[in-house]
């Protein structure tokens, strides 16, 4: 039976019961160990946190008699952060357990268990006796730092520490995960050649110390010799039987997911049925940022010849999966949103469907009031698609000429949205982050200038946010369901390759990842992605095209506009009546994606214009003293005034008039 929700003091949001089979540390106690039955929180920034819990942390009671402080009964608060427990000496930062009536505290690791002796005499693992204190290292034997636990020292060996379940513990075990043999303590670097190293259970690979059976070569980590999985388990909706632990390395393929796995998966003899831990109790019903649509797991694909959206490799249809009942022929492997982090954290089994608020409002026939430009109703206007308009017409969206494009117009004021731009959806998922992103237009009062995190990009029109990422709305229509003009496969968001190159730039020192595609060696930037296809350098010449580079070029290209050669194998612009070829960079600049003539404002920067370079006065940068050549460049004036011709200048120490 589902055991409903309940709030605890020490979360800000109601904890869902789990039987996930996780290993994070518990945000009550602190200590990091496997949770095979916990609590969750169902808010995705606290799932993007790792926000867990232990079932004894979360269903400790509110009073408890503590052998430590027999005197009086303690009361769990969350009022003694940043105090020092009385027992362990670290600062409390989850909240614990006081005494009403005298200054005691403890936290709840210390809390929820007996108190260590304050000095052990004759540890198991070292000749000397031992102390307790409040010194933070690294352990002497199983050599990771002491964050959690008691942590002990030798006082006639210098600055020697231990865990205490490392330093006291049993050389020999009877473990449930292999009741046929003892397991003995071993340092695992003595351990022959061939001898299992990483533990049967969990597949954590020991850096230093396991125990081991030498009949069988059988080995399990410190963590699982504490905290072993349960021998079974029941969740009916992963199996309608009961599920066994095979202890022991076996080669399966899971039933739930598709996958391989090497070593201890749960099993039903009666129905043939594995399945790994980790894919136990999956959530039902999700988002993920690779779709807009929910995703719900079954338990059988079917017939079709599919691959993951997530990892794009194939789906076996004889095993389960998440499907979309919007789209066909959208799968996802049942374990790609956990292990690929594309998953949002919030199990959406039992709750409605957010209702979907469209950009604008229909007032009339072709009239609309959106949401940008409220005070004044957008009439749309077409062209025969012969007809173009100057360079200077923008969208306040994308701030990218429209020429011929369908477009809203104010007829009270100078505003103008692309109708492609103006269906820009409210809400959308993005692959950028986990979080649903939020569509956001300037301030008509206040323009601001932002960094896309995809592209880095300056740019001042629309803009998807989810948390401190800003996405520019070019970026923000990306879709791996699409295919595009300048290649012949679909491109995925994330790199191939260790140190990826761009294709269309060649420039590889990039910051975040690239477009790759799974069939070829491509990759691709989102500065590169978005080049618009065609433009107009000057209103008295024909456009300039995006020629996707050359392969086998011939003799030597040079830039029209800077008069330096040009790498043909690089995307560049050229133009079909000339033959001329310019540099990407010196056709757009750092600024055409910022409104021209427009004063705006940066948290990083002063107040600026953004200005047109008509080419004939062509003013000198302040930062690299050189004339500026692209097409926009920044006027700052507070009283000075000074020119920024590009990015890497306005990034350079220039003492800026104070606003």
């Amino acid at each position: 039976m589902e055991v409903s929700a309940l709030k605890h003091p020490i979360h800000e949001h109601l904890l869902y019961p789990s039987t996930r089979f996780l290993c994070p540390p518990c945000k009550c106690c602190g200590v990091i160990d496997h949770i095979y039955e916990g609590y969750r929180c169902n808010e995705s920034e606290c799932y993007n946190k790792g926000v867990w819990f232990h079932k004894e942390c979360v269903e400790s009671p509110s009073e408890i008699n503590h052998p430590s402080h027999p005197q009086h009964p303690l009361f769990f608060s969350t009022e003694i952060d940043s105090k020092p427990c009385h027992l362990c000496g670290r600062l409390i930062s989850r909240g614990g357990y006081c005494c009403a009536i005298c200054d005691f505290v403890t936290d709840m690791a210390c809390a929820l268990k007996p108190p260590p002796p304050l000095a052990i005499e004759h540890p198991m693992f070292h000749e000397h006796s031992l102390v307790r204190t409040n010194k933070f290292q690294n352990c002497e034997i199983c050599k990771n730092y002491i964050g959690e636990g008691y942590p002990y020292e030798c006082l006639t060996c210098k600055d020697v520490l231990f865990h205490l379940d490392c330093v006291n513990q049993s050389r020999e075990v009877n473990h449930s995960s292999h009741s046929s043999h003892i397991l003995e303590f071993v340092i695992s670097e003595a351990l022959p050649e061939k001898a299992e190293k990483t533990c049967i259970l969990c597949g954590l690979e020991s850096q230093h110390m396991l125990y081991h059976c030498s009949k069988c070569n059988f080995s399990i980590c410190i963590y699982c010799k504490r905290n072993p999985p349960p021998p079974t388990v029941e969740h009916t909706k992963t199996h309608k039987h009961k599920l066994s632990l095979l202890s022991r390395r076996v080669l399966f393929t899971c039933n739930v997911c598709g996958f391989q796995g090497d070593r201890s998966p749960y099993s039903c003899i009666q129905c043939s049925f594995l399945v790994h831990q980790h894919c136990i109790n999956l959530p039902r019903v999700i988002n993920i940022n690779r779709h807009d649509h929910r995703i719900s797991l079954i338990d059988h694909i079917g017939r079709g010849n599919l691959k993951c959206g997530v990892c794009h490799k194939s789906v076996d249809q004889y095993c389960g999966g998440y499907t979309c009942s919007t789209c066909p022929d959208f799968v996802v492997h049942s374990s790609c949103p956990i292990q690929h982090n594309v998953w949002d954290g919030v199990e959406l089994e039992g709750i409605p469907e957010e209702e979907v608020i469209p950009p604008f409002v229909v007032v009339g026939d072709n009239l609309i009031k959106h949401f940008s430009h409220d005070h004044h109703i957008l009439r749309l206007e077409s062209t025969d698609g012969t007809s173009t308009r100057d360079a200077k017409t923008r969208c306040e969206a994308c701030v990218s000429p429209v020429y011929s494009d369908p477009i809203y117009s104010c007829e009270q004021c100078d505003f103008i949205l692309h109708q492609t731009c103006a269906n820009l959806p409210m809400k959308k998922r993005l692959p950028f982050y986990n979080i649903q992103f939020k569509l956001y237009a300037p301030d008509m009062d206040s323009y601001e200038a932002f960094k896309c995190y995809a592209c880095k990009t300056i740019f001042s029109g629309f803009r998807y946010e989810a948390d401190d990422i800003i996405i520019d709305v070019r970026c923000g229509t990306f879709s791996e369901l699409e295919s595009y003009d300048f290649h012949d496969h679909p491109l995925y968001y994330g790199d191939k390759n260790a140190s990826p190159r761009c294709r269309a730039c060649q420039r590889g020192e990039v910051l975040q990842k690239m477009l790759a595609c799974d069939d070829c060696d491509f990759e691709l930037d989102f500065r590169c992605f978005n080049l618009p296809r065609v433009v107009k350098h000057k209103d008295d010449e024909p456009p300039l095209s995006l020629c996707y580079g050359e392969e086998d070029p011939n003799g030597k290209y040079w830039c029209d506009i800077c008069e330096g050669e040009t790498n043909p194998k690089e995307w560049f612009y050229t133009c079909s009546h000339s033959g001329v070829t310019l540099h990407v960079q010196c056709v757009l600049g750092d600024f055409s994606f910022l409104m021209p003539r427009r004063l705006m404002e940066s948290s990083r920067y002063c107040k600026f214009e953004v200005v047109p370079n008509n080419h004939c006065f062509r003013p000198f940068c302040a930062g690299c003293q050189s004339r500026c050549i692209g097409p926009f460049f920044l006027k700052i004036s507070n009283p000075e005034i000074i020119y920024i011709c590009s990015e890497d200048c306005l990034n350079k120490k220039i003492t800026y008039p104070v606003a």
